[in-house]
């Protein structure tokens, strides 16, 4: 199994790569281009917003009203309807200027075809009603945040551009004051050096804290826009197990695939050869008992090598020492016939559960063999240990180092496997080593 050496790209939410920058994060924030995408989005926030309250209300209002009628009930359902559609609009706005991924909601599930059936899943679609509330909580957050975000900037700006002023606008410096162009002059004392650098000052604070208000400011856009238009946690964990049942199920096939494979091509072949040679020996017998006799001690030859292939078939399904034993002794044999020396120390007040002790022992032969093949190690160590209610492992050596988890590689089909049970799979590898793979486990499943 491969490892994936290699580098890994990293990539920010904005679609920049990270690179090193000469200003310090304070002073390049007001020309950063997420500065101005969360200013816009604060801009664009409050008649949004206005369009959403209003609707809003007006729906609520009207379908209240008609529900003395048969009209109420649909004109609630298609406002409904229309909130979930506001809705994502503003998941793709959220995504477009605060890089925020937020997963659709679930769809709503209607028992039927007709329209009762689509009117009553709306009605009932907890999503739908979140959708309103949306509507309805976010227009006074609008009307602040736009309020402040506006204020800062252009307070910030104006003062610190206030010295320009005497630049951009025509006038001259006369004797006990400024004298201005035009048919009426007036004469007016000119504001002392002091107080232009004090207001120039001031501007230069407002500039610079401007975008970190304005990114506190959408800090709560994010949060609204999480927690009432995105998935529900249960939601998200469904379609999570669902996901993680799939890996399960393909493992599982792989697996069996994998079994009948050996079992056709190693000891299946044998047996057959092993019953080939036997019928020899038997029509010999009584012909060339001698070389009925080499036959049949071939054929016992035959009858070791596939019961040692059978042993190595039953210990890849799940060995016999982990079963009564444990982890300590099963990670040791696993341990012995790794190609470097590997130093095992399992701390462990019992055992975790079956199903957990399992999905250990295998992780941790899968990470000594790509050790053994793709490393180049001198040596490795193999720890495990509880830390609360998780079972931790790490498999650290001293090889050339590289490992990735991203996909197409080795360690990326472990972790999607240590996922389905809720694990994490983390690879710390530089190029030129070391190498550490830490994994984490539940304690039960």
């Amino acid at each position: 199994m491969a490892m994936g050496y290699g580098r890994q790209h990293y990539r920010t939410g904005y679609g920049d790569e990270r690179r090193p920058h000469r200003l310090p994060a304070a002073l390049r924030a007001p020309f950063e281009a997420r500065s101005r995408k969360e200013f816009g989005y604060l801009l664009l926030g409050l008649p949004i917003a206005v369009v959403m309250f209003v609707y809003a209300v007006t729906v609520i209002a009207l379908g209240a009203g008609l529900l003395v009628t048969f009209l109420g009930v649909p004109v609630l359902a298609a406002g409904l309807a229309g909130c979930r559609g506001l809705g994502a609009m503003e998941r793709a706005r959220a995504r477009g200027l605060l890089g925020l991924e937020v997963g659709d909601p679930e769809p709503l599930r209607s028992g039927g075809d007709g329209t009762r059936s689509w009117i009553g899943s709306l009605l009932k679609s907890g999503t739908s009603w979140r959708h309103l509330l949306y509507a309805l909580l976010h227009f006074p957050w609008a009307v602040f945040a736009f309020s402040v975000a506006l204020s800062v900037w252009a307070y910030g700006w104006a003062m610190l551009s206030y010295p320009l002023w005497f630049w951009v606008f025509p006038v001259y410096a006369g004797q006990g004051g400024i004298q201005l162009y035009g048919d009426q002059q007036h004469s007016v004392y000119l504001d002392n050096p002091f107080e232009i650098g004090v207001t120039a000052l001031v501007g230069l604070l407002f500039t610079l804290a401007a975008p970190w208000i304005v990114r506190a400011l959408t800090s709560v856009d994010r949060l609204l826009v999480h927690a009432l238009l995105g998935p529900t946690r249960l939601a998200s964990r469904v379609v999570e197990l669902e996901s993680d049942r799939g890996v399960v199920v393909d493992t599982a096939a792989a697996d069996l695939r994998r079994i009948e494979r050996d079992l056709h091509d190693g000891a299946q072949a044998r047996l057959v050869n092993l019953a080939m040679d036997l019928g020899l020996a038997k029509e010999k017998l009584r012909e060339d008992p001698q070389a009925a006799a080499r036959m049949v001690d071939e054929a016992h030859g035959e009858v070791k090598t596939a019961l040692q292939e059978l042993r190595d078939l039953a210990r890849g399904i799940h060995p016999a020492v982990l079963t009564d034993r444990g982890l300590d002794a099963a990670l040791s044999a696993v341990a012995s016939r790794c190609a470097v020396p590997v130093r095992v120390e399992v701390d462990l007040p019992a055992r975790p559960a079956p199903a957990i002790e399992g999905i250990a022992y295998f992780t941790v032969s899968e990470l000594l063999q790509n050790v053994s093949k793709h490393s180049r190690a001198r040596s490795a160590s193999v720890d495990v240990w509880r830390a609360g209610d998780r079972l931790m492992l790490q498999v650290a050596d001293d090889g050339v180092g590289g490992a990735d988890t991203s996909g197409g590689s080795g360690l990326a089909g472990l972790a999607g496997r240590l996922d389905a049970v809720d694990g994490i799979l983390v690879a710390d590898s530089p190029p030129g080593g070391p190498t550490r793979v830490t994994a984490e486990l539940p304690w039960r499943p």
